[in-house]
């Protein structure tokens, strides 16, 4: 059986990688780590969200925004967040509207939801320690 230790990266299109680098650099807090370019154009960029966990922005997407909810595929980026009160008011200061305001999850976790410029829905979820999360990784912990 293949052993998988984490998730490094989730990989996106950007059709305005300015007006998207915006979002997640000076709203979100990413660092630009890097870009890479590809036949003297700018292929991808490397954005950091903890040492070890990225967000690959490619530019030049096709299309007015990211795909429907229910549409197969990709469909959404959740990150953890330590307050998830804190981080509403946050947002509401630099401006990012809530798509779905902030609620308990049916997992018992407090969550609210945002969009990036390119209509890529991002979760903010504080991890609750009684969540099913939580539980579940107790019961695996424990064989």
């Amino acid at each position: 059986m293949l052993t998988v230790s984490s998730i490094t990266h989730v990989a996106i299109r950007a059709k305005d990688i300015r007006r998207t680098l915006e979002f997640y650099v000076n709203k979100l807090g990413f660092a630009e780590m890097f870009r890479l370019d590809r036949d003297d154009r700018l292929w991808l960029v490397y954005l950091r969200i903890t040492d070890d966990q990225f967000l690959e922005v490619f530019p030049e997407g096709e299309g007015e925004k990211a795909s429907e909810r229910e549409a197969v595929g990709f469909n959404h980026l959740c990150l953890q967040v330590p307050d998830i009160e804190q981080t509403v008011r946050e947002l509401a200061q630099m401006g990012v509207e809530l798509i779905r305001p902030k609620v308990q999850g049916a997992d018992g976790n407090w969550q609210t939801w945002i969009e990036d410029p390119d209509g890529h829905r991002i979760e903010l979820m504080q991890m609750a320690e009684n969540s099913m999360q939580a539980q579940a990784v107790a019961r695996i912990k424990a064989k």
